[in-house]
């Protein structure tokens, strides 16, 4: 990912108020475009300036042909509430992210995630590199908060069952189950965005437990009961991949 400030000035009078909804307004719109990423983005006043940073996943990634136009609203709604449009410093690559995919068609991408992750939850089949948003053609709304959401909420179950405290069991359901209600969410995702793109899209299932290697090395697939066994871990992380279900998985971590 790429560190980006973002410096916003005002050209004329204007209120603390209307300035902090404009700029949150066109923070919330980036991020739903998967221009920027992540959940916080604090924001300074300096100097008579609003100042926030934020990571993107590549250096162009808040260039205007990335916008969608809910952004491009909310950047006219900035000149409405007396704030020029940002003016942006790329600042450089940020050490605890990924790297973003380069740019081609590949032959097969992955809906995956997890609560360390702060990047984007579509992934290259081939590199495993995530793919920025914008690359992709729009969901609803001419957005990807839908996907957004999605990737939240795993996260989400993700860190519960990693504390291993409350809700435990529940969350290790809902990403490990094939049917679960956040499951049935990613997979709908993820077929839309085959449909869009012509790119096969697979969905992460998540592994733990089990009663021995051996008897997870003989897993079938849940959603057909086929043989989704590879012969050699995709990545080093997926052992199970059903080209019928799009479903790929891991050896459980128990067991890895």
């Amino acid at each position: 990912m790429i560190l980006t400030r973002l410096v916003f000035e005002c050209f004329e009078d204007t209120t603390l108020t209307a300035v902090e909804r404009a700029i949150s307004s066109l923070i919330t719109e980036l991020k739903y475009n998967g221009q920027i990423i992540g959940n916080e983005f604090p924001c300074l006043l300096k100097d008579g300036q609003f100042v926030t940073q934020a990571l993107c996943p590549t250096e162009d990634a808040l260039a205007h042909y990335n916008n969608n136009s809910a952004v491009n609203r909310a950047l006219t709604a900035l000149n409405e509430a007396g704030v020029l449009k940002p003016k942006i410093d790329i600042l450089g690559q940020e050490l605890h992210s990924d790297m973003s995919d380069p740019e081609h068609n590949p032959s097969w991408q992955i809906l995956y995630t997890s609560y360390v992750q702060t990047c984007s939850p579509l992934r290259c089949g081939e590199h495993f590199a995530p793919i920025p948003l914008y690359r992709q053609p729009k969901l609803a709304n001419g957005c990807y908060k839908q996907l957004i959401n999605w990737q939240q909420d795993w996260q989400a179950c993700d860190q519960l069952q990693m504390n291993g405290r409350s809700a435990e069991f529940a969350a290790v359901a809902e990403i490990g189950e094939h049917d679960s209600s956040l499951a049935m969410r990613g997979r709908a995702l993820a077929n839309t965005l085959e449909k869009n793109s012509g790119i096969a899209t697979y969905y992460y299932l998540y592994r733990v437990g089990g009663e021995n290697k051996s008897s997870e090395q003989q897993r079938r697939c849940p959603s057909c009961n086929g043989d989704w066994a590879l012969t050699e871990s995709i990545h080093q992380v997926f052992d199970f991949k059903c080209d019928d279900c799009r479903l790929v998985s891991n050896l459980s971590w128990d067991y890895n």
